[in-house]
């Protein structure tokens, strides 16, 4: 027992450089920010009183009777739909940098919340995923490291990622699994994934098709069925395989090939950059702090250049 203990306690609160982190935190500010800024168009139309949902919805079989709460469900007007939206592209520049960190962090969380469940019709699984991202954020000391907010508190320390407990690291990579469980769940229980045809049936959804697959591969039951399963079983083999160590590297490699495809072959919004921002909780954190160096040598030699070529020139 003592030593089932003491894996738990390695688990979750054994002490790791907090890079991985870093490299998250910039990756959910800028698919927040792509989010908002792409949202500016449409925004009035999809979730003002006088658009397509008048009113936010308290329960359907889309939400469900418990994701119905919202700051837009309280207090309703364009100008607090306009507000959450400044708000929410503001604080992912901040989030993206790093500065103030944890607040940039919630004010992104609470906007994407509120802007999603004013009109849930319009927006999908990959936007809500961004959404739980960002909630482990306010979490997180993800701006301990390659942030303002490290610049203003250890200027001389910028390019060390300290060491803090792996708790919120953790959460992010069990959110991972749960992801693709629940979309096993979800597909199993249908007909179309069990019997095979599913791929088939959306590859030629001309609404969702972004550029066009060859005919022989939407066409044929068995490309069909062996796409479909497949699809499936890498599903659940990322959900499970991932915490062997020695088996992630090559599971990761296959999941970002499926996210690839599906979005060069499909309109999905932003499910699939949602979750290969979730694939970046497995990368390691010290090849993170490789990263971080190599960009601080290669600034410094990009700061050093002008003089070296004034010193050639005067000698």
């Amino acid at each position: 027992m003592r030593e089932v203990a003491r894996a738990w306690d390695r688990f979750w609160f054994a002490p790791v450089s907090t890079a991985t982190l870093a490299l998250i935190r910039v990756a959910i500010g800028l698919l927040s920010l792509a989010w908002g800024l792409s949202l500016i168009r449409d925004v009035l139309t999809f979730l003002a009183s006088d658009g397509i949902e008048p009113d936010q919805p308290r329960y359907s079989a889309v939400v469900g009777p418990w994701h119905t709460w919202g700051l837009l469900g309280f207090f309703g007007g364009k100008p607090l739909i306009l507000a959450l939206l400044v708000g929410l592209i503001v604080a992912s520049v901040a989030l993206t940098v790093g500065f103030l960190t944890r607040i940039a962090a919630l004010v992104v969380f609470l906007a994407l919340l509120s802007l999603q469940r004013r009109n849930p019709f319009v927006f999908n699984s990959g936007d809500a995923l961004l959404r739980d991202l960002a909630f482990y954020l306010t979490l997180a000391p993800s701006g301990a490291a390659y942030s303002l907010d490290r610049w203003r508190g250890a200027k001389q320390a910028f390019w060390e990622a300290p060491a803090r407990a792996v708790w919120p690291l953790r959460l992010l990579q069990v959110q991972f699994t749960i992801v693709y469980l629940a979309a096993v769940w979800g597909k199993v229980r249908g007909i179309n994934w069990n019997d095979g045809t599913a791929v088939s049936y959306t590859l030629r959804i001309q609404d969702y098709v972004r550029f066009p697959v060859p005919s022989f591969i939407s066409n044929s039951l068995f490309i069909s069925n062996v796409l479909t399963i497949g699809t499936v079983g890498l599903e659940l083999a990322l959900a499970i395989l991932v915490w062997n160590r020695k088996l992630r590297p090559w599971v990761l490699l296959l999941g970002v090939s499926l996210h690839l495809g599906i979005e060069y072959s499909l309109r999905v919004g932003f499910y699939s950059l949602a979750i290969l921002a979730a694939y970046l909780a497995f990368v390691p954190p010290e090849r993170v702090s490789e990263w971080g160096l190599l960009l601080r040598g290669r600034l410094q030699r990009s700061r050093l250049a002008p003089l070296r070529r004034l010193a050639a020139a005067s000698g």
